[in-house]
């Protein structure tokens, strides 16, 4: 058995999209989600010392599923405090983004219902309907037109399920028109804010605030270890949705619940968030310059300037793993982006713009990148 282990890891090497866990200590920083500084804010980590100690008769850890022994009146705070804030009716915590996906895509659509999904959707998503009842379908990335040709097929409950920003290439669905389109067909159209979430909004509510589509959108999934600079997730919908999944989602009635300090974290940066729009601004602003940058080398492509996530395309897909290097040696941490994560001849140098990032920090960056391309 270690044998066949071994054979398929060294397939993947000859590859080259081998995976490996690193670490890495002093570089700038244009690979994480940590969009806004909140995981490494100081404002956050003094506001959750002084917010713990209201909690102190609550366990400090995790104690089992939230059906038997995990719930605590903090869980029901912060679930009403999420939904409210997200001008939704009722919200369930989830213990990841991932875990969210998967529970509310296994357990919503039913067997003889039908689900669209772009084809760029996040795996785990895809991974939730697989262990769905139902018919399922992708349509082409963005593209509303596919999309009705597709819905042709469809029978039961509709469902279309989409990402609002998409972590690739930082590129926005277009929510408005997929909102009338769903309206028009009884369709219930869910959304995973996951990269959207902290960025878009008067107070960083996401994509879907931010168009004014609460009402249209049958579910958001607001994920935390990102924009947020914490962990977990939280489906956000009808109190009805609520209920059904804490009776139908396996994700979530066979996980320990999230433990004390993971809620107050979160808690906390709910309270923090509205007061980060210069942040929010300043972060886009410097992606736009890291775009206008990386669009005058003529050895690189790079994707359109959608968001605060740029992707960036060398000639020669056999360059990426190198010029990661090469970044890296030169104090920039950006990662690449490898098959099978992304399809076969579409892997990228996904770069990431933070609040914390400086105008010096994109020169020396598409500097870098053009020595090296």
């Amino acid at each position: 058995m270690s044998q066949r282990l071994a054979q398929k890891l060294a397939d993947r090497a000859a590859q080259g999209n081998l995976r490996q866990l690193k670490t890495t200590v002093g570089l700038v920083d244009f690979c994480s989600n940590d969009y806004l500084g909140l995981a490494r804010s100081e404002r956050l980590r003094v506001r959750i010392r002084q917010e713990e100690g209201k909690y102190k008769q609550l366990p400090l850890g995790a104690t089992g599923s939230r059906l038997l022994s995990g719930n605590n009146p903090l869980f029901e705070e912060l679930e009403s405090m999420i939904a409210a804030y997200h001008k939704s009716e009722a919200a369930l915590l989830f213990n990841s983004g991932y875990a969210a996906n998967v529970g509310l895509l296994s357990a919503l659509p039913q067997r003889g219902d039908t689900v669209f999904y772009d084809e760029a959707s996040h795996a785990s998503m895809k991974d939730g309907l697989r262990l769905s009842f139902a018919k399922c379908y992708s349509f082409r990335h963005n593209d509303v037109a596919d999309l009705k040709q597709k819905l042709k097929l469809a029978t039961g409950q509709v469902y279309v399920v989409v990402e609002s920003v998409y972590s690739m290439d930082g590129d926005r669905a277009p929510l408005a028109e997929l909102a009338i389109l769903c309206e028009n067909k009884n369709a219930a159209l869910i959304v995973d804010e996951a990269h959207a979430v902290g960025l878009y909004g008067e107070k960083g509510e996401g994509l879907t605030a931010a168009l004014g589509l609460e009402n249209k959108v049958f579910a958001q999934v607001i994920t935390y270890g990102k924009a947020m600079g914490c962990h977990g997730a939280a489906v956000v919908g009808p109190a009805v949705l609520r209920d059904f999944l804490i009776n139908y989602s396996r994700a979530f009635i066979y996980t320990t619940g999230l433990p004390t300090h993971a809620l107050v974290s979160l808690k906390c940066a709910y309270q923090l968030l509205p007061d980060f729009s210069a942040e929010r601004k300043k972060t886009k602003a410097l992606a736009y310059k890291l775009y206008q940058k990386l669009n005058n080398l003529s050895n690189v492509t790079c994707s359109p300037e959608n968001s605060v996530i740029l992707s960036v395309f060398p000639k020669e897909q056999q360059q990426l793993t190198s010029l990661a290097a090469d970044l890296q040696k030169e104090g920039f941490d950006a990662r690449p982006v490898l098959p099978p994560t992304v399809p076969t001849g579409t892997g990228r140098l996904r770069i990431i713009v933070h609040a914390y990032n400086t105008e010096e920090e994109i020169d020396g960056l598409v500097q870098a990148i053009a020595r090296s391309t």
